[in-house]
């Protein structure tokens, strides 16, 4: 029998010893995941599951400048990052500010005419958080958006550390003309507030969460990092009862899953609660 030993870099810096065995065909290995129920777990889910979340989820650079805001205002290329005329950058409000952004709507505009984006107001001191902030712009200085006119669940790009069951940086509803800059992915595309609340308590569920943590092994919260989370129907007809608490969402889906003793023990125990 011949063997070969290779050495490959896996995340977080650690290196995966690998054999292999010319005479012998393995399964693919697919995603590292160090954790065996994890592994169960995701192998259960992904029988039953047709759609991940990120066939519904919208990256950080989806929403973006229009034409027209350039056409009438000239000057602000220049302020802005090369390469990067249509991006809202997490520092655009500051670089944009009274300019095209405004803290409230100009004076004698009328609310039709303008959407809120969502940013963050980066600390000026470093005990100090960061504040989610929202800033008035001309609609037809955004361009059109799947989701700019329907309800959505806004959640950071980046929180945590990358540690697998940590919270979220709290997520939250985005209404009907409301956007988002690069400090934001959104999901959904919902025509109703009562599915988006729904949403919202998926992701804020200890399942969502550990199908996340498969992907999620830094800080940053990418689209990508979503892919093991299944989609769900947050409607009414809905299998899961979304009326319910997040702890009985949570049973609920443990049952659709077929999710053993141990399996949910693993969950519970590794994954923190979120209200």
């Amino acid at each position: 029998m011949q063997q070969k030993c290779f050495l490959i870099p896996i995340r977080r810096g650690g290196v995966c010893i690998s054999l292999r065995d010319e005479k012998k065909d393995f399964a693919p290995i697919e995603d590292f995941i160090p954790f065996e129920e994890l592994s169960a777990i995701k192998q259960k889910v992904w029988k039953v599951s047709k759609q991940s979340i990120t066939d519904f989820a919208f990256s950080t650079d989806s929403y973006k400048f229009s034409d027209k805001m350039h056409l009438e205002n000239p000057s602000v290329i220049a302020l802005l990052s090369k390469g990067h005329k249509r991006t809202l950058t997490t520092n655009i409000f500051d670089k944009l500010d009274s300019i095209i952004f405004f803290d409230n709507l100009p004076l004698g505009a009328e609310q039709k005419d303008y959407i809120k984006i969502m940013g963050i107001d980066k600390p000026k001191q470093k005990h100090e958080e960061p504040r989610r902030i929202g800033r008035y712009i001309r609609k037809d200085y955004i361009q059109n958006h799947p989701n700019l006119k329907k309800w959505k669940v806004l959640v950071p790009e980046a929180n945590g550390a990358g540690a697998l069951g940590e919270t979220l940086s709290t997520p939250l509803i985005g209404k009907p003309l409301i956007g988002h800059t690069q400090s934001f992915i959104s999901i959904g595309s919902f025509d109703t507030g009562q599915e988006a609340e729904a949403c919202l308590k998926y992701v804020k569920s200890k399942f969502a969460r550990a199908m996340l943590g498969i992907l999620k092994v830094t800080q940053h919260n990418p689209i990508k990092t979503w892919q093991y989370v299944p989609w769900q129907d947050f409607t009414p007809s809905s299998d899961i009862d979304w009326d319910q608490t997040i702890p009985d969402i949570d049973r609920q889906l443990y049952k659709k899953y077929g999710l053993s003793p141990e399996e949910i023990a693993f969950i519970e125990s590794n994954v923190k609660e979120m209200e």
